[in-house]
């Protein structure tokens, strides 16, 4: 649990840091003199250069333990933030933002499979999913809004500077403190002989840890953060170009506070972990769906309450969608299983502000959201995943 409490805080201070770029990256782009068009495939590569990453640390991750990969990828984030405080054009800040995506790869599945590790059923696995989400908003709420004040009062420059020296900072103090718990599957070959000469596993036992590591793998359900990080690429890339002044970029960090006010208002409401993860993930996503199409469609509503609705229904789904992947991977995948979790969210992130950069003149971006997580939400009861004793209508109880 000690572990847990010093990954919370190295979290929280890391998503702070990180999503603190959110609403200066834009206009620290555009002030540099990059087009609409250039930023949005600077944001795509940024989340494309995810994959490499990805694939490395599924597999890394179940070897070699999540400590390093999360110390090495906040040291790395914090040395490209240095070099990304003197750039001069916006081709070098292209570079570096991809770069930084090929780094920051590595920290979201490592954390997730640390917190998946350190839970002894499936009870306390969601506990410290539904952690993880209330830490990570709680960051966001925050964060955005500081880093508008930042660069309001020390410039674009000296901000990432100092957001470059909390992250490198972070990463030594994750090597000191974070520890990955021990167990079967990374105490190598020798433990697992004297386990196997001491006490013989039941056949009844052995039967189902192999049907568990032969279970169908549900690649449907990945569909949802594809579409998930799509629209919120979207929003990501819509939402600074309302920026034209100081005026404008603090009133943009503002909303994407709102957004992540919703996700904490949600997070917080405990009692929804009492309801399946399928459940929790459906709904959620229908919820989504229908705030964008409310942004799309320009309800007469104000934006800020659009917003606080696209949070809720994000707060809602990412600890529903951890839980429901745990429940249908083996410990020893966990790695992995964050690993594609984290490249369904790059794919959808790359694909995001490239469609919106070249149909905003057409159409509203907001309105390509809510169709690809309408269809996200359609699918996703036939992932294929294992179910219990009673029937599929149950899922939904």
């Amino acid at each position: 649990m000690k572990t847990a409490i010093w990954l919370y805080l190295f979290l929280f201070v890391a998503f702070f840091d990180l999503h603190a770029q959110y609403p200066i990256l834009t206009p620290f782009a555009v002030s540099l003199g990059a087009a609409p068009s250039f930023i949005g495939l600077m944001m795509g590569l940024y989340s494309i250069t995810h994959l490499p990453g990805n694939l490395i640390a599924g597999f890394g991750i179940d070897r070699f333990g999540s400590r390093i990969f999360i110390a090495l990828s906040l040291f790395g984030a914090g040395i490209i933030l240095l070099l990304q405080a003197g750039v001069t054009n916006p081709w070098q800040l292209l570079v570096l933002r991809s770069i930084s995506g090929f780094v920051l790869a590595f920290l979201s599945p490592a954390c997730s499979a640390l917190l998946a590790r350190m839970a002894s059923n499936a009870l306390q696995q969601g506990k410290l999913m539904s952690g993880s989400g209330f830490v990570h908003t709680l960051a966001s709420v925050v964060s955005p809004a500081a880093g508008a004040f930042l660069v309001a009062n020390i410039g674009f420059s000296s901000a990432f500077y100092l957001l470059g020296w909390v992250l490198i900072g972070t990463a030594i103090c994750a090597v000191i403190f974070v520890r990955d718990p021990k167990s079967q599957a990374a105490a190598g070959p020798e433990s697992a002989s004297a386990a196997h000469s001491t006490e013989q596993p039941a056949p009844a036992a052995n039967s189902e840890t192999e049907e568990e590591e032969n279970r169908g793998f549900p690649w449907l359900l990945y569909a949802l953060p594809i579409a998930l990080s799509c629209s919120q690429g979207i929003l990501s890339f819509e939402l600074p170009l309302m920026a034209t002044n100081t005026e404008g970029m603090m009133r943009t960090g503002l909303l994407f506070s709102v957004v992540s006010l919703g996700g904490l208002i949600t997070l917080s409401m405990l009692f929804l972990n009492r309801t399946r993860a399928l459940s929790r993930t459906m709904w959620g996503a229908f919820m989504l769906a229908a705030a964008y199409y409310g942004i799309a469609t320009e309800a007469p509503l104000p934006l800020v309450y659009l917003l606080l609705g696209v949070g809720m229904a994000k707060g809602i789904i990412f600890p529903a969608l951890s839980t429901l992947l745990i429940e249908l991977s083996p410990r020893s995948r966990y790695g992995r299983t964050f690993s594609l979790l984290s490249i369904s969210f790059s794919i959808g992130a790359f694909l995001g502000p490239l469609v919106a950069g070249h149909v905003r003149d057409y159409v509203s971006p907001y309105f390509i959201s809510f169709i690809v997580l309408m269809i996200a939400a359609a699918i996703l009861p036939f992932y294929g995943g294992k179910r219990d004793s009673s029937s599929a209508a149950a899922q939904f109880r």
